[in-house]
């Protein structure tokens, strides 16, 4: 019974061993290009909220070219992305490249530039809203913008701040 149980036990891993030799197959070569690499690195920004950089990332992995709409006839496809603390409206060329984009985002993390100014500057106001805007275009880069409401006590206040704490 011994011999009977090793023999089987030999002959089920010899099995195996001629199961692991496979064909060696060549693939076609892949050609990985990076469209809207020019939107990204305008307006990725480190510090910017979590869900601003996801949508923007999105935009950016869009491709218009591969959906039913599409047709090499028009000369830009408008598309609107949304998400429940803001939106952005985008232009694609017939390439699938990003030619402008619209943001806009409510309520979002303050970068500490931004935060550091407004306290260097109204250091008893507190932020009751802020609007963070982004408009992008191919040729002249990203312009990046907050708009923001303070308050102290009764009296309420308006500003516009960049990206680097300057005021506008």
């Amino acid at each position: 019974m011994k011999k009977f149980i090793l023999s089987l036990l030999v002959i089920g891993l010899t099995s195996q061993v001629y199961s692991q030799i496979t064909k060696v197959e060549e693939l076609s070569e892949v050609v990985v290009t990076a469209v809207n690499y020019k939107y990204l690195n305008q307006t990725d920004n480190k510090v910017a909220a979590i869900p601003v950089q996801m949508l923007q990332r999105k935009v950016a992995a869009y491709d218009v070219t591969t959906k039913d709409y599409y047709q090499d006839d028009y000369d830009y496809y408008t598309v609107e992305f949304y998400i429940p603390d803001g939106k952005i409206v985008a232009a694609y060329d017939s390439d699938g490249k990003i030619l402008r984009t619209i943001e806009k985002f409510d309520n979002v993390k303050l970068p500490t530039a931004v935060s550091a100014a407004l306290l260097d500057r109204f250091p008893n106001w507190e932020i009751v809203s802020d609007v963070y805007r982004v408009t992008y275009t191919d040729k002249k880069g990203a312009k990046k913008l907050y708009k923001l409401k303070l308050q102290n006590g009764d009296k309420t206040m308006r500003v516009k701040v960049n990206e680097d704490g300057e005021f506008l």
